[in-house]
């Protein structure tokens, strides 16, 4: 005889000799159920490990109280700590959050979008995959009528709230610093994908050389994936390429990372040689000898700051919604690995 293992509020009434109503509301803990009720509701439903159904109560109510968190990965500090400041706030309004991974794969971006509206969540928080470039997944969303928010990887093709960094002005300035530093031959690793955060840091780099007297050249920007082996393979481009430029500049700590490990592997002085920035102000970059100049881009206030629009949008009833565009000011923080100049 097959064992029952879903336990359901019928099965607590039962126990108790009352109705499967009374339970509920016991559970829910509405005024008209006494406190004696509702303290032996909550003893049986441990005893039988009684779970709720989130899901079939978001059906009835309209509201599961979770929200679904999508991040390229997890392991990452920066989108680690941007999830931290989403779930200050939302525990605050009792709310959960499901942290989803798309690993920058479009597919499964797509996935996890339907996943997550099939689970009954009351909003979905993106940060957008760097393979995305079809956003007709989180159009389904808006469509259905949940608050959709995106945080640093965002989009102009999706009219929704969105929060970021000026990605420009953070590599505009940490170009300046290479410059003010003496640096004249200054490469960039970028990446090949259409993301807003790297073009604009492009954009930053182009323009602080060229506002500072220094032509652009185009030999002097290479794509990768911007990891750790996407900045080896860069910086041995640069090598093979026979003039070394005397600083680099990697859209990520990442990339940067990985040119320091070749430099040193090589014997190239750093800074004396190259000077090297990164960007996101990853934790290992206080740890690196030397220690890696980069931007930070405030994650745990951006965070805090996403998560207060995505619960803006609930407040608004009849009144037509129009999203915000927030964009925090990058801090830069020098450090030995750019200071030629001491």
């Amino acid at each position: 005889m097959a064992t029952k293992t879903k336990i359901t509020i019928q099965d607590i009434a039962e126990k108790l000799n009352i109705t499967a109503s009374t339970v509920s509301r016991a559970l829910n803990n509405n005024p008209r159920i006494s406190e004696d009720t509702r303290k032996a509701v909550l003893k049986v439903a441990k005893q039988l490990n009684y779970q709720p159904n989130n899901i079939a109560a978001a059906l009835r109510n309209g509201k599961s109280h979770i929200i679904g968190v999508i991040v390229p990965t997890a392991d990452r500090k920066f989108f680690a700590s941007v999830v931290r400041g989403i779930e200050e706030i939302a525990n605050k309004l009792n709310y959960k959050v499901i942290i989803c991974q798309s690993y920058d794969s479009y597919e499964k971006e797509v996935q996890t979008i339907d996943a997550l509206l099939n689970a009954r969540v009351d909003g979905i928080i993106a940060s957008i995959g760097k393979d995305t470039e079809d956003f007709s997944h989180y159009k389904k969303v808006l469509a259905s009528g949940l608050p959709l928010v995106l945080f640093d990887r965002t989009t102009d093709q999706l009219d929704v709230s969105q929060v970021g960094i000026n990605d420009y002005l953070g590599s505009y300035k940490i170009v300046e610093h290479l410059i003010q530093q003496g640096c004249k031959r200054i490469a960039h690793f970028t990446s090949p994908k259409k993301i807003s955060i790297f073009r604009e840091r492009l954009r930053g780099y182009t323009d602080a050389l060229l506002d500072n007297g220094i032509p652009f050249d185009e030999n002097l920007v290479i794509s990768s994936n911007l990891q750790l082996e996407g900045g080896r393979q860069s910086m041995e481009k640069l090598f093979e390429a026979g003039d070394l430029p005397d600083a680099i500049f990697s859209a990520s700590d990442y990339g940067a990372m990985g040119a320091m490990q070749v430099l040193k592997e090589r014997g190239i002085a750093i800074p004396e040689r190259v000077a090297l920035a990164g960007f996101s102000n990853e934790p290992f970059t206080s740890f690196t000898d030397p220690p890696l100049t980069t931007v930070d881009q405030l994650s745990l206030t951006m965070g805090n700051i996403t998560a207060e629009l995505f619960f803006e949008q609930f407040k608004i009833k009849d009144k037509k919604f129009v999203p915000q565009r927030t964009v925090l000011m990058p801090e830069i923080i020098i450090r030995q690995s750019s200071l030629k100049k001491r």
